[in-house]
């Protein structure tokens, strides 16, 4: 059965390079038969946070705010696309998931990095692991990275060079992991109700 699967974006830069990964992913997913949805933190567009979605009274949340968390509370799995930024995560995308909290709750996440270096975002994908357990969320131990991006992707999102072609490889392990997890949390969902 297909699972719908968000793929989150976070950068707000003129020349970024990560939504090539994000491309990716998307089109990879629904190669597999999957429902992929890119959230783009900055199409989103959503304030510094001052109020999480769960402090406005019913119906009255930004239009933008309420239509994310009502496909982040009907998603299977989510899919975390993150640059580096001085060792750490990206502002953008780690906004756009503060507004939100129990709407994560109960499903698997997986976290994949870029940068235009060697490393690939390795540190800024690390510091995801303790935020989105924190948000409720499984975080799946396969990894995808690229690095230098431009060394990986093109600007379309295809695989180029040994690179892209490394990318290919991982990218099925990736894909089965995050299929295994979010099996189990439907089932599990299913069998008994969360515990709050």
């Amino acid at each position: 059965m297909p699972s719908k699967i968000l793929i989150l974006y976070g950068s707000y830069r003129r020349d970024r390079a990560g939504i090539r990964f994000a491309t990716y992913l998307v089109r990879r997913f629904e190669e597999r038969g999957d429902m992929a949805i890119l959230v783009d933190a900055k199409s989103v567009g959503l304030p510094i946070l001052d109020r999480m979605y769960k402090e406005y009274p019913p119906g009255e949340a930004p239009p933008a705010m309420e239509a994310l968390a009502q496909d982040i509370r009907s998603a299977d799995a989510f899919v975390f696309v993150t640059g580096e930024y001085n060792w750490g995560v990206q502002p953008g995308l780690k906004n756009l998931t503060d507004h939100f909290l129990e709407e994560w709750f109960w499903r698997p996440a997986a976290i994949v990095s870029y940068s235009a270096g060697r490393l690939a975002g390795v540190r800024g994908n690390l510091a995801w692991h303790g935020t989105l357990s924190e948000m409720g969320m499984v975080v799946i131990s396969s990894t995808l990275t690229a690095g230098p991006i431009s060394d990986v992707l093109d600007e379309t999102g295809q695989p180029v060079g040994k690179g892209g072609e490394a990318l290919e490889r991982s990218f099925s392990r990736f894909a089965e992991d995050l299929a295994w997890w979010t099996a189990a949390a439907k089932n599990q969902r299913a069998l008994s109700p969360p515990p709050y």
